[in-house]
């Protein structure tokens, strides 16, 4: 039997008072209930995967894009959805959105990408595979936009902490006298030194960059 014939001879059972209760033989699955009213709870997964569908919709204006990159950065605050975004291969969309012609876009990518990396070395390691180090250091030193800067510094911080080889290629790329005299051979245990780093690069951030 079909579901939609399934929801019918249950509601024909039903709405016959002088039938007793086992006279009424049909049985409904309360997912399928859900389901076939609309009502099925969606994953995180799945609502994950809505939200960048939303923020790459070129048809999308701009306020609904901000609106579903919040609710993308509030799920990625979990550490199961931040490691899902290299199952649902949803890295290289997010980290694509760093060069966003939107300072929004860019702001909010940089955000979620720092908030999922965070004391998180499974999505530390997916970050990098993907060259998002790389792009991070590349905003942080040119985007016009200062609190795109400041927020890819955040973003960075997060991701270079522990992981040393993310860690290296940041040093690597990034100017001397941001990294100063030794700082190449800085290491990714080292909290201080890394909170010493990222107060020089947010300095040189909030300075105006000539265009």
């Amino acid at each position: 039997m079909s579901n939609l014939g399934n929801l019918l001879s249950w509601g024909i059972e039903n709405s016959d008072p002088t039938a007793a209760p086992t006279e009424r033989k049909t049985q409904l699955n309360p997912a399928l209930v859900a389901e076939l009213f609309g009502m099925r709870q969606k994953s995180d997964a799945d609502l994950m995967k809505e939200a960048m569908a939303a923020i790459l919709d070129p048809e999308l204006d701009l306020e609904n894009k901000e609106i579903a990159f919040d609710n993308f950065e509030l799920m990625v605050e979990q550490l199961d959805n931040a490691n899902n975004i290299e199952n649902l291969a949803l890295w290289p969309p997010l980290i694509s959105l760093l060069g966003s012609p939107e300072q929004k876009l860019r702001f909010m990518a940089a955000w979620c990408c720092g908030t999922a990396v965070q004391n998180n070395v499974k999505s530390q390691e997916a970050f990098l595979s993907h060259g998002g180090v790389q792009k991070l250091v590349d905003i942080v030193l040119k985007d016009p936009a200062e609190d795109v800067r400041k927020k890819a510094c955040y973003a960075l911080s997060s991701a270079v902490r522990n992981m040393q080889e993310s860690l290296k290629i940041a040093l690597d790329l990034l100017p001397e006298e941001v990294v100063g005299a030794g700082g190449s051979k800085l290491d990714a245990d080292d909290m201080e030194g890394i909170d010493a780093l990222m107060k020089t690069l947010r300095e040189r951030a909030a300075k105006v960059i000539s265009q």
